[in-house]
């Protein structure tokens, strides 16, 4: 299994265990998330309580959560203004492209502005979330929900990742 670290931050941002394809000439990977129930583990010990208890036992302590953001601690942040976030993408970009080999800057920098300019066209619909760590300089992930979708669509920077095998 691999799992995505981000470069900047150093958090882990999701693994390849989830469906995984690259979108904007490979700029991007794009990521399907789940909604998925999480509650107390159902333990049967012997007794024999009415139905009414059981159930309400069943039903008090769960949440519903999106898989992904759940598995790698990512934390939702407020919305972005195309200003604000203009504010945020262009160190952004200045840093992650500090960090790659000399090899791979030309090809980030060409790619760099469709890419942008493709998330700048969701930017009304998407959600954004931060590593574990909360580092908003570090790298952000993007959540939008796909026309007549009940389940998220995730959208990571593929050069600003370290593909760790596990």
């Amino acid at each position: 299994m691999l799992i995505y670290t981000d470069k900047l931050s150093g958090d882990e941002m999701f693994s390849d265990s989830y469906p995984v394809r690259e979108i904007e000439d490979g700029f991007f990977f794009e990521v399907d998330g789940k909604w998925v129930e999480l509650g107390n583990v159902d333990v049967d010990i012997g007794a024999n309580p009415s139905a009414e208890d059981a159930e309400e036992t069943l039903e008090e302590g769960k949440r519903k959560v999106v898989d992904i953001v759940d598995a790698f601690r990512l934390v939702e942040q407020p919305s972005y203004d195309k200003k604000a976030f203009m504010g945020y993408i262009k160190p952004w970009l200045a840093k992650v492209l500090e960090k790659l080999p000399e090899d791979q800057q030309a090809e980030f920098k060409a790619k760099s502005q469709p890419a942008i300019k493709f998330l700048i066209s969701k930017l009304k619909d998407l959600q954004f979330f931060a590593g574990e760590s909360m580092d908003l300089e570090g790298s952000l992930a993007f959540a939008y929900y796909r026309e007549g979708a009940s389940d998220p669509t995730f959208i990571f920077p593929k050069y600003a990742l370290n593909a760790n095998k596990c």
